[in-house]
């Protein structure tokens, strides 16, 4: 029996990975459509048990110095670099991402999370100011606020872990964390981790089990101060509606449906390139994912022509390989939902230039699909399809662009592609999205913060803007000369 057996349980309650009393599911390898292993879940005592074991730690771990929680956060990063290639391989086998991005993207990643928010720790300052009142001096500490609840989608399960979990412990917080119960695995493996490199028992804590019974109750508890969330628009709006049964504070990071603008000075064989970069990465399973091509009509067929030969050519299929380009979705349900809107755009009228099929043979696997000849208004181009598919569609000057990149309900991401420096600028400033790449799509760094705004959510992750996410901002005033402020004092109260 090893450490990393999760037949003993995928519930991590104050530092033991213990057995879910609730219903046990069964997963399959989303490459191969064979049983991966039964995922235990958690039942409404054990929620309450991972929340008071978080609201315990709380007592001591928000006492510690930022210098304290920088070398337990240290220590976490190195024992998370022991175990990479274990957890590449976790992730690889419950997502169905290739091993090449679990290995060099996301286990990296998260580790460089946990290494940047070591630094972050010891720079969570407030504001030491001088006297605004006469005879006072105001300053503002960063205060942090408690449990906080954590629900986490099964696209990126460590590095949303990572994500979820740094920044508020970082700040003085402890949490506990609910994966996707479709892939709770490598979350597992990051609390015991952080046990081992000596973070106290509670301040890490893992339940599983779906929305209703697992994420509801969480949500809701009493004890819990902050939910942050990513997943879905819809669910998140939900969770708006539960958290304010309690006033507790919500971050969230919802869908997206990001533009991908092509301007008629760009070099578009990059832009090509970017484009199937961003649309395919993950299998598409992003909400930063270029979706909706925006492509000025000088250029349309030049690049639609490059994006469909450079799809036609990526390899899809075994996540083990280290030649495949791009894995599989993650169940049976996801490809029927993504494969059913293409053949529904195709229905209205829409043609297909690349992809357009489901691979077959075992596993859930779908073609990287290029489509045109959609309307702006269609479901293609307007909703998530969450799976490797663009759609192109033209146009004629920089202000059509920038308003049909604005045209949806979301705004999490976007990108432009052009050598004008002033049209750059332009773009970055008008399309309404939390980040916009210029000449790029898709690449992330700790350094610097991701969240959107309309329909994709509220607040940040990652960077050192998250913490105002993760702590309460207080203003304390002192007083000089507490006679000097009887004058004004005098003037509202009549004195005794």
């Amino acid at each position: 029996m090893t450490t990393y057996d999760f037949s003993l349980g995928h519930q991590f309650i104050n530092g033991q990975q213990v057995r879910g009393r609730g219903p046990v599911l069964e997963r399959a390898n989303p490459a191969t459509g064979l049983k991966l292993l039964d995922v235990d879940t958690a039942d409404l005592e054990q929620v309450d048990l991972a929340v008071q074991a978080a609201a315990e730690a709380f007592k001591t771990w928000s006492k510690l110095t930022p210098g304290e929680r920088s070398d337990h956060l240290l220590a976490f990063a190195r024992e998370l670099e022991k175990r990479a290639d274990l957890i590449a391989e976790v992730e690889t086998a419950q997502t169905g991402k290739t091993i090449r991005m679990s290995t060099e993207f996301d286990v990296p990643g998260s580790i460089d999370n946990v290494n940047f928010f070591a630094g972050a720790a010891r720079n969570l300052q407030g504001l030491a100011a001088g006297d605004y009142a006469g005879n006072t001096t105001s300053m503002i500490r960063r205060e942090a606020i408690g449990v906080v609840g954590s629900i986490s989608p099964w696209n990126y399960p460590l590095q949303m872990a990572a994500w979820k979990v740094l920044p508020a412990i970082a700040a003085g917080n402890t949490i506990v964390l609910k994966p996707s119960e479709l892939t709770p695995g490598t979350s597992v493996l990051f609390a015991q981790a952080a046990k081992d490199a000596g973070l106290p028992d509670g301040v890490i804590n893992i339940v599983v089990g779906d929305g209703p019974n697992v994420g509801a109750p969480l949500v809701r508890h009493k004890q819990v101060k902050m939910t942050s969330f990513t997943g879905s628009t819809a669910v998140g709006l939900k969770i708006m509606s539960m958290a304010a049964e309690t006033g507790t504070r919500v971050h969230l990071e919802l869908g997206g449906k990001a533009p991908f603008v092509v301007f008629d000075d760009a070099d578009i064989e990059a832009a090509a390139h970017g484009a199937v970069a961003g649309s395919t990465i993950n299998s598409g399973q992003d909400c930063t994912a270029a979706t909706r091509a925006y492509v000025h009509s000088s250029v349309f067929e030049k690049f639609t022509s490059r994006v469909a030969e450079l799809m036609d050519a990526m390899v899809v299929g075994d996540p083990t390989n280290p030649d495949t380009d791009m894995g599989s979705l993650i169940s049976q349900a996801h490809l029927q939902k993504v494969s059913s809107m293409v053949e529904r755009a195709k229905e209205d009228g829409a043609r297909v230039l690349a992809g357009g099929q489901q691979v077959s043979g075992a596993g859930y696997f779908y073609r990287p699909t290029l489509i045109v000849g959609a309307t702006q208004d269609s479901e293609i181009a307007q909703q998530e399809v969450f799976g490797p598919v663009l759609v192109a569609l033209p146009f004629d000057s920089d202000e059509e662009a920038i308003e049909l990149a604005n045209d949806t309900p979301y705004g999490l991401a976007a990108s432009a592609w052009t050598k004008n420096v002033d049209r750059a600028m332009r773009a970055s400033a008008e399309i309404q999205a939390g980040c916009v790449w210029i000449n790029e799509h898709i690449l992330i760094v700790s350094d610097m913060p991701h969240g959107g705004c309309k329909a994709s959510g509220m607040g940040k992750d990652m960077s050192q803007y998250s913490f105002d996410e993760y702590t309460n901002v207080k203003h304390v005033m002192i007083s000089h000369d507490p006679a000097a402020h009887r004058q004004w004092q005098d003037t509202v109260f009549k004195q005794r």
